[in-house]
């Protein structure tokens, strides 16, 4: 490969247990506590699939107890 060639960086969205989203460069291994979500592609393709798809902000362990909570 040449030096002086321009490669775009290729990333993938991952997720956690709380079902975050984040994206990471998809050479790399995953962080610890997180999974791949299925998507990868430059950084602005997986930014606006996580638009997409992560339309509640609250993390999993939260909306758990407001869904408990309400049943009560």
């Amino acid at each position: 490969m040449n030096p002086t060639e321009i490669t775009p960086e290729i990333f993938k969205v991952v997720l956690n247990h709380e079902e975050q989203y984040s994206i990471w460069p998809s050479y790399r291994d995953n962080p610890p506590g997180w999974r791949d979500a299925g998507k990868s592609g430059s950084k602005e393709e997986c930014l606006a699939y996580i638009k997409e798809v992560w339309t509640d902000m609250r993390p999993l362990s939260l909306r758990q107890k407001m869904a408990a909570d309400a049943r009560r």
